[in-house]
């Protein structure tokens, strides 16, 4: 049997970004154990089965599966979140879109909506932090409207529900002071859909047509119907997308349009205020 220090130092994952980080998450949940378990007692010798499954685990990882999916969870937010193929992996990037709506300048009781929802991720941390908050997300996938309730459930946020629409066509006559979503936003043509841990993420969550934003002129052009007075709309969008959102959010009729960046500093988010 080998060390938990040994492990760490000497496994393998030449194609990953995140190599020991990687390593890391999936010994201490091979251990059942948190990661700090791993540096307090480095000594310590793995038992057979725990290292059984830390090998199949690794090698699933070789073969490029994300973390996420092999440990069946992933981290958004403050909040631990069930992840399954059927959605994206929840990203750090995308909690600036939690951010800016935490930030406006919104009642203490309003109507929040999730498109595209997946997770749930985006809707349970707003939940989350805004208790008052009534929160809606939607996505058109069942098993992703399913996964989300479990999470919801697990949390204990009364105050968010889910449900299958895709888009708003199970919306009808309902209306938000916010909605929020991360839509695909990936060219069809782009070489990255191939790479890295997108590979195997489902690409009907990504990808949107020749440049990326059908979804996002869907979305753009239908929300008025659905917003309240007053309300906002925010988009999460590509890195090079944001002049392009803005001119659609303005020509829509959209007021006080922006854009904010991301953790590396590039534009992901864009979003307006429609008129009262």
């Amino acid at each position: 049997m080998a060390t938990i220090g040994a492990l760490v130092r000497e496994s393998q994952l030449p194609d990953s970004p995140s190599a020991r980080l990687d390593v890391e998450l999936l010994l201490a949940a091979a251990l059942d154990k948190p990661r700090s378990y791993l540096r307090t007692w480095p000594e310590k010798l793995v038992p057979r089965e725990a290292l059984a499954r830390f090998q199949a685990d690794l090698e699933r990882r070789r073969q490029g599966e994300p973390v996420a999916y092999i440990l069946g969870q992933q981290g958004f937010w403050s909040l631990d979140l069930e992840v399954s193929p059927d959605t994206l992996i929840p990203r750090p990037d995308t909690e600036v879109l939690v951010e800016t709506a935490l930030a406006l300048p919104l009642a203490d009781e309003v109507r929040v909506l999730d498109l595209g929802t997946g997770t749930g991720a985006i809707a349970l941390a707003l939940a989350h932090e805004r208790p008052r908050w009534q929160v809606s997300g939607v996505d058109r996938i069942p098993a992703a409207v399913e996964l989300a309730r479990r999470n919801a459930q697990r949390l204990r946020l009364g105050n968010v529900g889910f449900q299958q629409s895709h888009w708003f066509a199970a919306l009808a006559g309902q209306r938000f002071e916010l909605i929020v979503s991360n839509p695909p936003y990936i060219a069809g043509s782009d070489r990255h859909l191939d790479e890295g841990d997108v590979r195997f993420e489902p690409r009907s969550a990504l990808v949107a047509g020749a440049d990326g934003l059908d979804d996002i002129r869907e979305l753009i052009a239908a929300a008025p119907a659905h917003l309240q007075p007053g309300g906002w709309l925010w988009l999460e969008h590509g890195f090079e997308q944001a002049a392009a959102v803005r001119e659609l959010l303005v020509r829509q009729g959209f007021i006080e349009v922006e854009s904010r960046q991301d953790l590396g500093g590039h534009a992901r988010i864009s979003g307006g205020r429609w008129p009262c």
